[in-house]
């Protein structure tokens, strides 16, 4: 890495430590979508005055936008003094809910020695600010680099990214004649090259019942029980089925290199009582149970059979139990991503790695997905990695955090890896 740059980007520490500070005091929440406006603006009050041409794109019409929560992203560009290929560096700005647990302010952004706590710190505003970081430092210290620099502020990564990245490919933001290298600073550890993702499939089963009075349960039919008939089926056949498949992608942590599923939501009969109910509830027989499961599978599994699994034991219980019946919704899909270990970002990625920290990177893939999926699927691009500060551990966690240090030593492997490619 050349000294220059090195320096600059050493010298830019405090500077770094508030842009992320000021990141996470905006509170992207995601659900509803709040502030998506107002940081896509701090972002442009920032760039813009850098030279970089800002626009903000609205995702009209993608799930989630309305009215009162639009979905709003930034994309920046910076353009060299001639032609060479774009550098994109994509991150989300929506952060997850608080949650309990929590010893410090989840929107403080405060400092503790060689960390910056807060929602989003890790997962991931403070990558998006060491990118920012480390393309400002570039420009100055290679005032006449070639090619052109993006920085995207996305918005839904964390709710599968439809009025953010999913938008911009759309509309062709992510054309390989566009862009041809993306970098995505997700919290993978500074010391590794993530290069892909698992893939994912959400669905709610709904099992079926007659409602009755609950002192005379022999004259209904309960949903619930019928739902319980379901959750052993997977117990028995599924699961153990899951755990025996195992892939070659190095997915991290060890537990993610086999099939798995997560029942993430269930509800049946009457529905919660308000907190401020004081009355008793009814005595029904539930006529509905509903659950939401999250199947993530392997790139050595086919959707169909995923799919086709799931569907045999349903299909099974009605052949096989008295009155069931059930109704199978698909919620999302994802097929899984996986970036070639010979592709142009991956090798220039991994040698700035071995150059600015001394040693050789993991190469890894992640358990859950993040939106290389719609770069690689809408967009047609393949050359795409994640790679940023952060321990993916903390992510969604109670007093996340970052760590400066991290920051700054991936701001300058992100600094190097601009120096390789365009100048």
């Amino acid at each position: 890495m050349s000294d220059g740059l090195s320096k600059r980007i050493e010298g830019k520490r405090d500077d770094l430590v508030a842009l992320t500070q000021d990141l996470i005091r905006i509170p992207t929440l995601n659900p509803p979508g709040d502030c998506y406006r107002e940081v896509c603006e701090y972002l442009r009050a920032r760039l813009a005055p850098r030279g970089f041409d800002c626009q903000l794109i609205r995702a009209t019409g993608a799930p989630g936008d309305s009215d009162r929560y639009p979905r709003w992203n930034i994309v920046a560009r910076r353009e060299g003094t001639r032609p060479g290929d774009c550098v994109h560096f994509n991150s989300h700005t929506d952060v997850v809910e608080v949650g309990r647990g929590w010893t410090r302010d989840p929107f403080g952004g405060e400092v503790d020695g060689d960390r910056v706590y807060g929602r989003g710190a890790c997962d991931m505003k403070g990558g998006l600010a060491a990118s920012i970081i480390a393309a400002e430092a570039f420009v100055e210290e290679h005032p006449d680099f070639a090619g052109a620099i993006e920085i995207s502020g996305t918005a839904d990564e964390e709710s599968g990214g439809y009025g953010g990245v999913a938008y911009l490919a759309e509309q062709g933001f992510f054309n390989p004649e566009r862009v041809q290298h993306v970098i995505i600073p997700e919290p993978l550890n500074k010391d590794r090259i993530c290069l892909g993702h698992r893939g994912g499939w959400w669905a709610e089963i709904e099992t079926k019942g007659e409602i009755a009075h609950g002192s005379m349960p022999f004259l209904g039919d309960c949903a619930i029980r019928h739902m319980g008939a379901v959750l052993d089926a997977f117990e028995e056949q599924l699961f153990p089925a899951m755990a025996q498949r195992r892939t070659a992608m190095p997915v991290v942590p060890e537990g993610a290199r086999q099939s798995t599923m997560n029942i993430s939501a269930i509800h049946g009969g009457s529905e919660e009582l308000p907190k401020d109910y004081s009355g008793l509830p009814a005595c029904c027989v539930p006529d509905s149970c509903r659950i939401v499961i999250d199947r993530r599978y392997l790139v050595e599994e086919s959707f169909d059979a995923v799919q086709g699994e799931i569907v045999g034991i349903l299909e099974g219980l009605k052949a096989s139990r008295d009155r069931f019946d059930y109704d199978l919704r698909e919620i999302n899909r994802i097929v899984p991503s996986m970036t070639d270990r010979d592709a142009p970002v991956v090798t220039t990625v991994a040698e700035a790695v071995r150059e600015v920290l001394g040693k050789a990177p993991d190469f890894v893939a992640s358990p859950g997905s993040y939106d290389q999926k719609h770069i690689d699927r809408i967009g047609r691009l393949k050359n795409c990695i994640a790679y940023g500060p952060g321990v993916l551990d903390l992510a969604h966690k109670p007093d996340e955090w970052i760590g400066i240090t991290d920051m700054v030593d991936s701001a300058k492997v992100m600094g190097r890896a601009l120096e390789k490619l365009l100048t």
